[in-house]
């Protein structure tokens, strides 16, 4: 069985994008971090979950609903038995799934996260994004992207460098002819600075994950055009400006948790990192419906994460789960 991913002809239309507008350091760099990852220094599971992928079956005249709760696939014609066979094993070899919901043929995918939840709460506070390209940090499986171009953007480019995720986005975009939707494994930090590409980049669940918030708040903006728009949804705690929680080590069983600031703390943070027209547009208590193990994710999750006798702390005392989503934009 050819388990090899050609990785030239998935990101021809994406590469040919880069050098036509004017991106050639990008597009050098995304050949040589492909080239790494599934040539030069593969992860060693890759094997495993290319056979996973080819094993999925080939189907013809099918269509995606992009624009539903759950990314769906559709054939015109039932699977087979064999075909059905084929489809749950391949899709059990990419487990596991940790955003979604997604749909393929009939075979539902409960994933860890509602990622739906968070889109219904995102996507009221952005712009049309018909017609618009953008940047998806930290994108997970993809289910946003997919969500993204549902809502008519002309292109989507998420990033995250997990190799699985990568993996398990393309299970959907095989099924596809030729989307103008990529998923790069790499991380927000390795693009090129001052890319100035998008018109609208979206970081969600992202930056608490970093050392220095300030840095990954510049290094957004500088994905943005002139005038563009950025959606942000991290953690946040109850307070008033100025107040911020760090964790003395793990918050939530996570080890690489470093700021949780309060909504006027993060606004300032914006602020001073040169957006403007800062608003917060939600503001929502994650909950164990929301996020929570599956058939198709085992391991633990949040309902392991709190404390037992009071689900408003963490297993470590700390406030529970509270995120925000602001949307801001970059100077014109």
């Amino acid at each position: 069985m050819n388990t090899r991913f050609d990785w030239r002809a998935e990101y021809a239309n994406l590469l040919d994008w880069l050098c036509d507008s004017g991106r050639n350091q990008w597009r050098e760099q995304l050949e040589q971090r492909l080239s790494t990852v599934f040539e030069t220094h593969p992860h060693g599971d890759l094997p495993r979950w290319l056979t996973a992928l080819t094993n999925l079956p080939c189907l013809t005249d099918t269509e995606a609903a992009l624009d539903q709760p759950t990314v769906t696939l559709r054939a015109a014609d039932n699977l087979t038995d064999t075909q059905q066979e084929q489809l749950d094993q391949g899709l059990r070899g990419l487990m596991p799934w940790r955003k979604g919901p997604f749909d393929f043929f009939g075979t539902q995918i409960d994933t860890e996260w509602r990622s739906d939840w968070k889109w219904q709460r995102v996507s009221p506070g952005l712009s049309d994004l018909r017609n618009r390209t953008v940047l998806d940090v930290g994108c997970g499986s993809g289910y946003h992207c997919w969500r993204i171009l549902g809502a008519g953007a002309r292109r989507v480019v998420g990033v995250d460098p997990g190799t699985l995720f990568l993996m398990q986005f393309q299970a959907v975009r095989r099924y596809l002819v030729d989307p103008p939707a990529h998923l790069l494994p790499q991380r927000l930090e390795d693009l090129p600075h001052q890319l100035q590409l998008f018109d609208t980049t979206l970081s969600l669940g992202v930056l608490y994950h970093r050392r220095s918030p300030i840095d990954h708040l510049l290094e957004l903006k500088g994905t943005l055009k002139p005038g563009g728009e950025l959606v942000l949804e991290t953690l946040v705690i109850a307070g008033v400006m100025g107040e911020t929680l760090m964790p003395e080590d793990r918050y939530a069983r996570m080890r690489n948790v470093w700021f949780i600031p309060s909504v006027p703390t993060l606004e300032r943070w914006l602020q001073r990192a040169g957006y403007i027209q800062i608003e917060c547009v939600d503001v929502t208590q994650t909950t164990t419906e929301e996020q929570r193990a599956t058939d198709w994710m085992q391991f633990q999750s949040l309902p392991d994460f709190l404390d037992a006798e009071d689900p408003d702390r963490t297993i470590e005392g700390y406030p529970a789960p509270r995120r925000a989503t602001l949307v801001a934009r970059k100077p014109a």
